[in-house]
């Protein structure tokens, strides 16, 4: 008997359907920005969804890939401008680019000194900082960039070491021809400066502008106005600077460091200007000496008698910047002769060349060289003087030598 053979029945194959997850990360990239005033610290990053664990792969905008990997740290790859770079331009835009991509956090790197701008993710590695004001010529700035958890964090968790030293870079020396528009546009020189139209962004006011300066009287002495060159250091921008100073309660050393350029805009962005008159003195040598005085571009004195400094003794020509400003001064030295002097309340006294000042003296006559080095006038003209020659004024001796 034949035996009939067991069949199975035939399988049924279910179909099984191979579910592909596609997880999208939004809020990493760029066009996500946070106003900072002041130049950083909190209000938070927003955007970006963190991941929860695993790694995954990115390419930033200069092509590297980079991993979000929970286990590796978030370290900073490179900054701009580098550590220690120096002249760096005042309108300079910071860059912070980092190891992975970065997630959501509560704080974006400081400045300091402070600086208004806004920082923004500009992709998914990248802090950027645009300022809306100019750093300060001169100054040495600090970047830094928070660690720990409440500090930069990666899409992954990671945390920046609150280790991470700060980065340190120095801005480029002030322009001599922006600062000379800057005082001129304020009343500090004898020249003026008018703002072009439109007037330059925030950021760039501390870079020369178009425009050329203007002497504000004509008629002014060639001893002075040969002393210009717009664009060049000179004992006209020096005095301007003191004057500056001065007014505005500062060191008086006729150098534009970073104060001194804050302040300066600043008064420039407030209207702010010198209310005082611009005062010039000449002194000629040539018998018989005198002294002319021009106030805001008209003589004020003119032809006034002065003694200055006796053979030994002369007072050395050139142009200077009254740097002291007393009503009265106890002077003491030695004479030509090898004597010593000790004169006690001199009055009305406005040095402007090492122990050279003007000032009152009584003398039995005036218009000849008698003095030890200083410009004397009788006390009560130079007390009639005295007020239009505050510190930052000009001062030039010229003639034949004693």
């Amino acid at each position: 008997m034949q035996s009939l053979a067991a069949h199975s029945p035939p399988k049924r194959r279910r179909p099984w359907i191979l579910a592909v997850a596609v997880l999208v990360v939004v809020g990493a990239g760029a066009g996500i920005a946070f106003a900072v005033t002041g130049g950083g610290g909190g209000g938070g990053a927003g955007g970006g969804s963190a991941a929860t664990g695993g790694s995954s792969a990115t390419t930033d905008a200069s092509g590297v890939k980079t991993a979000s990997d929970p286990s590796k740290p978030l370290t900073i790859v490179s900054t701009t401008p580098p550590k220690g770079t120096k002249n760096v331009t005042s309108n300079s835009t910071i860059t912070v680019r980092f190891s992975a991509p970065l997630g959501t956090f509560r704080q974006t790197p400081t400045l300091s000194p402070t600086v208004s701008g806004t920082w923004s993710r500009t992709n998914a590695t990248t802090l950027t900082f645009e300022p809306t004001a100019p750093f300060m010529p001169s100054a040495t700035e600090t970047l830094t960039i928070p660690g720990g958890p409440h500090g930069i964090v990666g899409s992954g968790g990671q945390h920046l070491a609150t280790t991470t030293p700060p980065v340190t870079f120095t801005i480029a020396q002030g322009s001599t021809a922006r600062l000379q528009q800057l005082l001129g546009q304020l009343g500090f020189l004898p020249l003026s400066y008018v703002e072009p139209s439109p007037a330059p962004a925030p950021q760039d006011m501390a870079l020369p502008q178009p425009g050329t300066l203007a002497w504000r009287w004509a008629g002014m002495p060639t001893q002075l106005t040969s002393l210009w060159t717009q664009g060049e250091p000179n004992e006209i921008t020096k005095a301007a600077i003191e004057a500056f100073e001065n007014q505005n309660g500062l060191t008086v050393d006729g150098l534009a460091g970073p104060k001194v350029w804050a302040a300066v805009l600043a008064d420039v962005a407030s209207g702010k200007g010198d209310t005082t008159p611009w005062d010039y003195v000449l002194v000629t040598k040539t018998l018989p000496q005198h002294l002319t005085l021009w106030v805001n571009g008209a003589v004020k004195y003119g032809n006034i008698a002065v003694n200055t400094g006796a053979p030994g003794a002369d007072t050395v020509d050139g142009t200077y910047a009254v740097f002291e400003h007393v009503k009265a001064s106890d002077m003491k030295g030695t004479n030509v002769t090898g004597s010593t002097y000790n004169d006690p309340t001199v009055p009305w006294a406005s040095y402007f060349n090492g122990g050279d000042a003007l000032h009152g003296f009584p003398r039995a006559h005036y218009g000849y060289p008698q003095s030890n080095g200083c410009v004397e006038m009788p006390i009560t003209t130079a007390g009639n003087v005295w007020p239009y020659t505050p510190i930052g004024t000009l001062v030039t001796v010229v003639g034949p030598a004693s």
